[in-house]
């Protein structure tokens, strides 16, 4: 079941930028010290806008996952993600931590945060990224509920949309795995995500790799893509907080300059990809479709 990519176009990739700013270090971590959230000032009043400033120079708009925490807090600078033109997708309330929540709780933020959106967006999003990364057992079914259409936060593939299948654990038989959600899946991967390699966190994450380690992931990924995954996505995760900071940042607009040469990309938000995704196994790639046109 492929992407119908436009014509001409070969593969296409996806920025999403998790604009947590102090939500973050509240929920996944627990910590609001000064010194902590002042990593959340820079995340909004630095890295957000040195992010919209290249990817504007680079004409690409992507996605920016925003809890309702971050809009309430800095709705200023929310807003110029808003007129910069990027969708707006659903990343939690608060990045609450959403395994050590009970079902009700869970719902309870995940409505919070539809509100929030309705609030500053003006209407609710139609994709969701859970904090973290991470489901519980209900997560799936409140995403489906709710009516949005797609999800980005899990990793049952790489390079191309799926769509998840909920699992019943069993450790003394295999596990039984249900029937596929209706909701479409842009999978993510730690290894296209710029937090986990560069962000020190004392006694949690040592961080601070080479950028150049970074980007020849980062390359290799889209290289591979580009060459063997016919109407593939390659979905690369920023966070304002992690990328803005200078040394990143250089090393994201050489990718971007790399990536944008290839005039046969398509650089896109998910909603995009989502209307472009065809159910009909027999339906031609982009690359068939061309080569029975010539």
């Amino acid at each position: 079941m492929p992407l119908q990519l436009p014509a001409g176009k070969k593969i296409a990739v996806n920025i999403g930028a998790d604009f947590d700013a102090h939500s973050c270090w509240m929920g996944t971590f627990g910590l609001t010290s000064p010194g902590v959230l002042s990593r959340g000032d820079f995340d909004a009043e630095v890295g957000v806008p040195r992010l919209l400033d290249a990817l504007r120079r680079y004409e690409v708009l992507g996605n920016f996952f925003t809890p309702g925490h971050t809009m309430e807090t800095f709705p200023e600078v929310f807003q110029s993600v808003l007129d910069a033109g990027h969708e707006i997708s659903a990343h939690g309330c608060w990045h609450e931590p959403i395994m050590k929540l009970e079902p009700a709780q869970e719902r309870d933020l995940f409505e919070k945060a539809l509100a929030q959106h309705e609030k500053y967006v003006g209407f609710v999003p139609r994709g969701y990224r859970s904090p973290a990364w991470d489901f519980t057992d209900t997560t799936l079914s409140l995403i489906e509920e709710y009516g949005l259409d797609w999800d980005s936060s899990l990793m049952g593939r790489d390079l191309e949309p799926y769509h998840p299948r909920p699992t019943e654990v069993r450790y003394e038989e295999g596990n039984r795995r249900g029937e596929p959600s209706p909701i479409l899946e842009f999978p993510v991967s730690w290894y296209l995500d710029d937090f986990p390699a560069v962000e020190h966190i004392p006694g949690v994450n040592a961080g601070m790799q080479s950028p150049e380690v970074i980007y020849q992931r980062w390359k290799d990924h889209f290289d591979f893509a580009y060459q063997r995954v016919p109407n593939g996505l390659v979905t690369i995760t920023v966070h304002p907080q992690s990328i803005g900071r200078p040394h990143n940042l250089m090393m994201f607009e050489r990718l971007l300059d790399y990536m944008t040469s290839f005039d046969d990309v398509l650089f896109t938000n998910l909603s995009t990809l989502y209307d472009l995704w065809s159910e009909d196994e027999t339906a031609p790639t982009s690359a068939s479709a061309s080569s029975q046109q010539l």
